[in-house]
């Protein structure tokens, strides 16, 4: 377990990593964190989020995709709510500990926003707003559609830990893509003096490359083959 120490006078992050050694190397990563007035608790495997604790909504939320089998974790989002205690009682000690220590800010990088899944259009999808580099955290993330805030009913989810000590964000976005749409994600931090903005168009943005497109080109490529395989086949049977 470590704490970061490179922190902000409200923010204190605790972290747990467990190396699981087969024939891959996985990391399973589970962050525990607290504010004056907030915090979090994070489960996750190979730096994808499987588990997290929604203290507004008073409930754990397991961001996959459905087709993904859910991971069960029974009592995790009580056990959450206990660790907020302990979490604020450290909270404190470090804050007198470290009273006199210069606050370090460091600047997001510029955000990127890509779609989850292939773009169709008049299908639901969502768009992904990805930020990271920064310190202390949390950013705040803004939506808009033409111009018009759409940062209602968006998600994020809470900072995750680099190994530089800085952190990384992903806003989502659900969304109906429609010709001529434009979104901008815009993001706003203590180290900048304006926000950060990305954009995606949806006319100009090409779909993304999916496995269907990977499974295509194999199956061309595979038929090619075949098809030279008999050619030479036949050639030979008829010299023969």
């Amino acid at each position: 377990m470590m704490i970061v120490m490179k922190m902000s006078q409200l923010l204190l992050i605790l972290c747990c990593i467990l190396w699981v050694s087969a024939e891959d190397l996985h990391e399973d990563l589970v962050v525990g964190g607290c504010s004056d007035s907030d915090g979090e608790m994070l489960y996750t495997l190979d730096r994808e989020e499987v588990w997290y604790a929604d203290f507004i909504s008073q409930k754990g939320v397991m961001p996959q995709p459905d087709f993904i089998d859910p991971i069960s974790i029974p009592g995790a989002y009580e056990e959450a709510v206990a660790e907020q205690q302990v979490c604020r009682q450290n909270l404190k000690t470090c804050r007198i500990a470290m009273k006199d220590l210069p606050v370090e800010q460091d600047p997001p990088s510029d955000p990127i926003i890509y779609i989850r899944d292939t773009l169709e259009l008049r299908m639901k999808n969502t768009l992904i707003c990805h930020v990271t580099g920064f310190y202390p955290a949390p950013v705040e993330v803004f939506w808009t559609k033409n111009g018009e805030n759409v940062t209602d009913g968006t998600s994020i989810n809470v900072p995750f830990p680099n190994k530089d000590g800085s952190f990384t964000q992903i806003s989502r976005l659900d969304f109906i893509p429609q010709l001529g749409d434009i979104y901008m994600c815009s993001v706003e931090h203590v180290a900048l003096s304006q926000p950060l903005t990305a954009m995606w168009d949806v006319q100009t943005t090409p779909p993304s490359v999916g496995p269907a497109v990977f499974c295509g080109i194999g199956l061309t490529v595979g038929l090619l083959g075949v098809a030279a395989g008999l050619f030479f086949f036949i050639k030979g049977h008829k010299r023969s």
